[in-house]
């Protein structure tokens, strides 16, 4: 009787063990991690990787990618990303693609990339409006080309700045409104992804089923360059108008008229085109800006001027700079 009560009692242990849930391991690696204390996260995490627990894959990645708890090793992370990718982990996928672009295998990274990319990947995003500019990769696509580069940096990418200034060069005007429309469709899209300066300490684990435990994404060590120029200028672009003088600076101003810079579904969207055309004009970058919020839509007005004349005039330098532009009475 004893020796038949002791196997009951091995069975239900061994059929307890099997029932916890392979979140527990994967929960507590992410703990572990938080706490800086990154070899007991990968002991947690490599178990569950090595039986095919996609999280526990990435998390793993994120290790060797980053070199803690484990010696840096990108091929074994380009391993795990992508036994991970291939069960439908989009971070792994993301990250899989990004690494096979990053070691120069560009042609099997762009499937990746792109749909990363159309996802709202901020990285995919600047790696794919590159290609779409260049024509290299991509058919040659101008206005999803900006969209793609707008998105990233509304997302906080340094480096698609840089390269929407470069397009604004080259791209028509007409082309580049159509870009920013598309780039508001896919923000309604897809969920917004922050870049992080620097990967912070939970940077490698994700979880389920708490989605907000998932970490930021690090930047490439190496990025591509950005985007050079087409061999000649587009035979549409037109000359660069003579500047008129600034307006006085916001301080000083008063009235109650404004110009109205569009009208956006994401609030991002318009921060995002404000910091765009301010760079740009230098007579809207002394202007106190609006965010008003109309029904669904925020829209991005600046201002004040003292008359519908003095508004005009900074419509009229907006467009010129590439952007629509309406005055508009305060209410």
């Amino acid at each position: 009787m004893g020796k038949k009560s002791s196997g009951l009692l091995v069975t239900a242990l061994i059929l307890a063990a099997m029932a916890l849930p392979a979140q527990a391991g994967v929960q507590e690696g992410v703990d572990a991690w938080r706490n800086g204390d990154y070899a007991r996260a990968v002991a947690e995490w490599q178990p569950l990787a090595d039986n095919g627990d996609p999280d526990a894959q990435f998390n793993l990645g994120q290790a060797y990618k980053l070199g803690r708890g484990v010696p840096q090793d990108t091929e074994r992370a380009q391993q795990l990303f992508g036994n991970a990718a291939r069960q439908g982990h989009l971070q792994a996928e993301a990250n899989y693609g990004l690494i096979h672009f990053q070691n120069g295998n560009r042609e099997e990274a762009m499937p990746y990339i792109i749909r990363a990319a159309n996802r709202g990947e901020p990285r995919a995003q600047y790696i794919y409006g590159t290609a779409l500019f260049n024509g290299d990769l991509a058919p040659r696509d101008w206005p999803r080309a900006y969209a793609m580069m707008t998105g990233a940096a509304a997302a906080g990418l340094p480096q698609a700045n840089a390269s929407i200034e470069q397009m604004d060069r080259y791209i028509p005007l007409d082309q580049r409104e159509a870009g920013r429309e598309m780039a508001e469709r896919m923000a309604e899209a897809t969920a917004p992804v922050e870049i992080a300066s620097a990967p912070p300490p939970a940077t490698a684990p994700v979880t389920r089923p708490a989605p907000q435990t998932a970490p930021r994404p690090t930047p490439p060590v190496s990025r591509p360059s950005t985007p050079p120029p087409p061999a000649s200028p587009p035979v549409n672009s037109r000359p660069t108008p003579q500047p008129t003088p600034p307006p006085a600076p916001a301080a000083a101003r008063s009235g109650d008229w404004r110009i109205q810079l569009g009208a956006f579904r994401q609030r991002s969207g318009a921060e995002a085109h404000w910091r765009n055309v301010s760079r740009r004009v230098s007579q809207i970058a002394g202007l106190q800006p609006y965010l008003v919020r109309a029904g669904p839509y925020t829209r991005l007005q600046a201002g004040p001027f003292a008359t519908q004349a003095e508004a005009q005039r900074a419509c009229n330098a907006a467009r010129r700079g590439g952007s629509d532009c309406i005055t508009a009475r305060r209410q």
